[in-house]
């Protein structure tokens, strides 16, 4: 079993990362929450099916146990699921001294903690991501749901009492989460150091064929780097905002293609190719990417701007990016791999951007 420790100005807690993590997590709600009333589960219908009720069976050996299952995907992360999954857990008895469990992907991940935050004004929550995508977001505390306007756009900063890795749990993953996962994994390359980066690039050549090791080195790699920019920048009040590489672009893509119909990872490798183009023209970077283009598009994924997504509407979108200053968008870019620098760019070189897209 791997660990990092995460360390924020609001609370220290370890991530574990390793197979049969099961009975990790009995051990560590009896140790650290001996008095639990009831461990409320929220968790993603599709995943619940495949591994849902061995977990479940296990927990309910020593608590008492309820299970909300919500929709899978962006659609859990939604106001009529948020007011449902608190419905399910009034009617259900849960209350301060419970703790609630978030089993499935990043939008779980999201709904649950946001639920976490405020139901009773507040209950501890674990996090047991089952995708390789939530080691990005079940990492730092920023819980969420969508609004029809924006990602993420209601949440708060809420830190977990602790995450857990299964690796067994991505046995099962599709090709598309995999990928979407990956372009997560390479975002935090791109944050830290080209060595990480290129061992990425060269390693993993399919999503469908995985080597464990690989697998872990990538994810407590990626947490590492995450863990430390959250631990400079719990809330996001300046070098945190540099985890968004490659999100500005990507939330628009991924907002009008309408949730749930492209993966947040794909959405956020156009994101990053878009920020890449920009980089090279505006903030002086040297870097090869018509390379890792082909490289990309290699792996599986489809970099398509679809045409019935015009720049204008995309546009509307980066303006509503939380990174926004006077209703501009704000980019991260990359002056080097590891030297990330927010900029300002104008329209007409964001339209030039989204040209190149469009002919990728």
């Amino acid at each position: 079993m791997k660990q990092v420790t995460i360390q924020t100005a609001s609370k220290t807690y370890e991530v574990k990362i390793g197979v049969g993590m099961t009975d990790e997590i009995v051990s560590f709600i009896k140790e650290s929450f001996p008095d639990v009333s009831k461990v409320w589960i929220i968790a993603d219908e599709a995943v619940y099916k495949l591994h849902g009720s061995s977990f479940t069976e296990v927990l309910d050996q020593s608590f008492d146990v309820t299970t909300y299952l919500a929709p899978k995907g962006e659609r859990a992360k939604s106001f009529p699921t948020y007011d449902e999954a608190v419905t399910h857990g009034l009617r259900h008895h849960v209350d301060r001294k419970s703790l609630l469990v978030a089993f499935g992907g990043g939008a779980i991940g999201d709904l649950a903690g946001f639920v976490a935050s405020s139901y009773m004004r507040g209950i501890p929550f674990i996090g047991v991501p089952t995708t390789i995508l939530a080691h990005d977001s079940a990492v730092g505390g920023k819980v969420a749901i969508n609004h029809p306007l924006g990602k993420n756009m209601v949440g708060h900063f809420y830190q977990p009492e602790g995450v857990f890795f299964d690796l067994h749990y991505f046995s099962s993953l599709p090709k598309t989460e995999v990928l979407s996962g990956f372009a997560e994994v390479i975002k935090h390359a791109f944050l830290s150091d080209y060595e990480f980066l290129n061992e990425i690039m060269q390693s993993f050549k399919s999503p469908e064929v995985l080597d464990k090791e690989f697998l872990t080195e990538c994810l407590v790699k990626g947490i590492e780097v995450k863990g430390e920019i959250v631990s400079k920048d719990e809330r996001e009040s300046n070098i945190r905002a540099f985890l968004n590489f490659g999100h500005t672009y990507g939330h628009a893509v991924e907002s009008a293609s309408g949730y749930g119909n492209r993966t947040h990872g794909e959405s956020v490798m156009i994101g990053m190719i878009f920020a890449l183009f920009l980089s090279e023209r505006h903030a002086g970077l040297v870097f090869d990417l018509n390379s890792f283009i082909q490289s990309v598009k290699s792996l599986g994924y489809n970099l398509t701007v679809p045409t019935s997504i015009s720049f204008d509407m995309l546009y509307e979108g980066m303006k509503r990016d939380k990174k926004s200053l006077n209703g501009k968008p704000v980019f991260v870019l990359l002056k080097g791999i590891g030297e990330p620098l927010m900029a300002e760019v104008a329209e007409k070189d964001l339209r030039r951007a989204d040209d190149f897209m469009r002919q990728l």
